[in-house]
């Protein structure tokens, strides 16, 4: 499988990965101009982008693109060639190892797009689904009555177990039960972290609701989460139109930050310091080691292991 065919698989199956490609380089060294590989979160590496000395800062640098979800541009090279790629953009990475080559690398995350939930068969759920997959973005309706005609590439979920759907903040959930059990699926939206909660309904169905579960014991702080009702303002629209109303809605949601992506830390790779070149060893990976009054070294290289190995005092201090 190659990266590509792995980078659609993963988008597909909504896991996060960065696309790290090398888009310039200069021998001698072991990247190839085009070399494509996947990073994952964990930092595994399917394919081959460069050598020892640069591949654990580009991994370190796409664990942190996918926790930003920002692209970066890398120059990696001899430390004396940096001031002169300085540019807006391109973070620069000094490599000291024995290669005097050197790499521009341009690491792409993709994270899961955000998730539509529209609970019930009504005209606004059928509308926000299909809206949602026209952005591109996941959809699904839940339906535990079945048998409805629903848009395609549309998810269908029988039962309503939203832990089971994968909700988390960058989910939207819609209730147009339309007076069957809103209570009930509002209150299991609000168990969740979902970014947006709406109830399609009239101004006065929507303060009846939140009575409801007022009296039943939600807190005031749980029942702002939700937009009832939900939609912007569009005037006197017809049934499936109000699913226009509510995307809306989610989009400018999504666009002030109250739906977004779950917070991703970036791995916690045990790393250590070449005594040699000053790069970043990746502890877990490196095969290069030597130990020196009781103390183990880890390096980058074969070149720098030897170079410890004949003169340790040159590099302890």
């Amino acid at each position: 499988m190659t990266a590509l065919e792995l980078a659609a698989d993963l988008a597909r199956r909504g896991q996060p990965f960065v696309l790290a490609t090398v888009v310039w380089r200069r021998g001698p060294s072991s990247g190839r101009q085009g070399a494509k590989a996947i990073i994952l979160p964990d930092g595994t590496v399917r394919g081959w982008l460069a050598g020892a000395c640069a591949e654990p800062t580009v991994i370190r640098e796409a664990q942190r693109a996918i926790a930003d979800g920002r692209p970066r541009l890398l120059f990696l090279g001899p430390a004396g060639e940096l001031d002169g790629v300085l540019r807006d953009g391109v973070g620069t990475v000094p490599m000291a190892c024995e290669s005097e080559g050197a790499l521009e690398v341009y690491l792409d995350p993709t994270l899961p797009p955000p998730h539509v939930i529209a609970i019930g068969r009504s005209p606004a759920a059928t509308t926000v689904a299909a809206l949602a997959r026209a952005l591109g973005w996941r959809a699904t309706i839940v339906d535990d009555e079945g048998g409805a005609d629903f848009p395609p590439d549309v998810e269908i979920a029988t039962a309503l177990d939203l832990p089971a759907l994968g909700v988390d903040s960058d989910t939207a959930i819609v209730v147009a039960t339309q007076g069957h059990n809103d209570e009930a699926a509002l209150h299991a939206a609000l168990e969740t972290d979902a970014g947006y909660v709406g109830l399609v309904a009239s101004q006065k169905r929507a303060r009846a609701v939140l009575d409801y579960l007022r009296d039943r014991g939600e807190d005031d702080a749980a029942l702002a989460r939700i937009h009832a009702p939900a939609g912007v303002d569009l005037g006197r629209v017809e049934p499936g139109e109000i699913g226009v109303a509510i995307l809306a809605e989610v989009v400018a949601s999504k666009a002030a930050g109250a739906l977004g992506p779950p917070a991703r830390p970036v791995p916690l790779l045990e790393e250590a310091t070449d005594p040699v070149c000053g790069m970043t060893v990746d502890v877990a990976r490196t095969r290069y080691r030597a130990d020196h009054a009781g103390r183990a070294f880890l390096f980058c290289g074969a070149g720098c292991q030897r170079q410890f190995e004949a003169d340790p005092a040159k590099y302890l201090t």
